[in-house]
């Protein structure tokens, strides 16, 4: 029988903040005590949030990303996206944005236009993904994932998990990506029980977005925003959900490459994140 990958702590969100008028967001990690899981770097938790109808979409307008990949996961509203790269596109729930930043992208992100209008709940989740040296400064790309083509693996009863990235018990999902990477979005019942195989030496958590569950038999993570790291070694994990929960599976392989940060900005090298600056303001990674 397989090991049992080892909880490593429960961890709750270490911000919360709006970004721009569209998002109030709690940021999962980098959080009390996690602060190393690449090659994810950041992870944001967006709502639930209730708005009301609105004659001018709410969101983020132009910003620039150099150096690494954004992952929106789309729960309950719509978000609009437009780039500099002529890409553009609007994600409902079940879709998945992967941007592909690398070498530069301007975009801005708003409430899509039919929710802008109707209003309703609004939740979403959003993981940044570090690139290795080699590809940050490559060509961007941008991967609109729909809903029906994300698919779906049965964990146990009433528990399943959707594969957007890497593979689960054979089958793989759609995204492409530059490193091994898993993203699951997993789903489980009230009552629902499920076991998932991750890879040994991978870094790996359990990302709770709201719920209640017991990992592995003993560790509980209980309400919103919650992550259990956990360790390398072993390569099992048990769900069990008390209510019904929302949650995110991680795992990749990290990327042994110093990290330098600057806002939206992730290079190796502070002389490579004033370069990156400087292309910004230069207008070298273009204009929405």
């Amino acid at each position: 029988m397989s090991e049992a990958k080892k909880v490593l702590g429960v961890y709750g969100a270490g911000s919360s903040h709006w970004v721009g008028d569209g998002f109030p967001v709690r940021t999962v990690f980098p959080s009390r005590g996690v602060s190393d899981l690449s090659p994810f770097l950041m992870l944001d938790y967006a709502g639930p949030a209730r708005f009301e109808p609105s004659s001018r979409p709410r969101g983020v307008e132009q910003h620039p990303h150099r150096g690494f990949e954004t992952v929106t996961i789309a729960y309950q509203g719509s978000v609009d996206h437009r780039d500099s790269g002529g890409n553009s596109g609007t994600i409902h729930p079940g879709d998945v944005q992967w941007m592909t930043a690398a070498s530069g992208v301007v975009h801005e992100e708003k409430h899509g236009n039919d929710f802008t209008a109707k209003g309703g709940d609004f939740e979403m989740a959003q993981l940044w993904v570090n690139l290795p040296a080699a590809h940050k400064m490559a060509k961007p790309r941008y991967q609109g994932l729909a809903s029906a083509d994300i698919p779906r693996v049965d964990l146990g009863p009433g528990a399943y998990a959707r594969i957007i990235a890497g593979e689960l018990n054979g089958v793989h999902g759609p995204a492409r990506t530059f490193t091994p990477v898993n993203v699951f979005d997993v789903r489980l019942e009230a009552n629902g029980k499920g076991e998932l195989r991750l890879p040994a030496e991978q870094n790996s958590a359990i990302v709770l977005l709201r719920g209640e569950l017991i990992v592995n038999g003993t560790e509980t993570l209980k309400g919103t925003a919650r992550i259990a790291p956990l360790s390398r070694d072993g390569e099992t994990v048990t769900l069990e959900a008390k209510t019904e929960s929302l949650i995110l599976v991680l795992s990749g392989e990290p990327i042994n490459e110093p990290v330098a940060s600057y806002g939206p900005f992730v290079m190796n090298t502070q002389a490579e994140l004033r370069q990156a600056v400087e292309d910004y303001q230069a207008g070298r990674m273009g204009r929405v």
